[in-house]
């Protein structure tokens, strides 16, 4: 049992000393950085720009923007440079989505060409898994009407 204030480790990093640095580096690191989240995010706004339900969400005139505005959010959650924060404050992911229409099909078509992103980076099984399982834990939380 761990003491209040007292770090816990996560399942999947692995640990020079119990409560140590990675030994591995961070997620971020381990898979590759910016670079990686800039292609990921890059595959997933192609996959955007074809689906009519969702490119109402991403004008294609902010693309460059929405691309920089996730790949700088997903790089601080995976252990990158806190840009993102410094910048924009806090994430507020639920608050910065409630003015648009998130209902289960734009959560589903947001998976959709997200899991396409993800597959085109060929991460090793359990960097995939880790990835994957916060980004679609993340769509379903940001289901805000269940409205066509």
């Amino acid at each position: 049992m761990s003491n209040p204030g007292e770090p816990i480790a996560s399942p999947v990093t692995l640990r020079v000393s119990e409560h140590g640095d990675s030994a591995l580096g961070s997620f971020y690191e381990q898979v590759g950085g910016r670079p990686t989240f800039e292609r990921l995010v890059r595959a997933f706004y192609a996959g955007v720009a074809t689906d009519q339900v969702l490119t109402d969400m991403y004008p294609e005139e902010d693309h460059e923007g929405a691309i920089q505005r996730l790949t700088g959010f997903l790089e601080q959650y995976w252990g990158g440079p806190g840009t993102y924060s410094e910048e924009r404050g806090h994430p507020r992911l639920r608050m910065r989505h409630m003015p648009f229409k998130v209902n289960p099909d734009a959560r589903d078509r947001w998976l959709l060409h997200m899991r396409a992103a993800v597959d085109s980076l060929e991460l090793p099984p359990l960097q995939d898994a880790t990835l994957w399982g916060y980004l679609e834990r993340a769509a379903h939380a940001m289901v805000n009407t269940f409205d066509d």
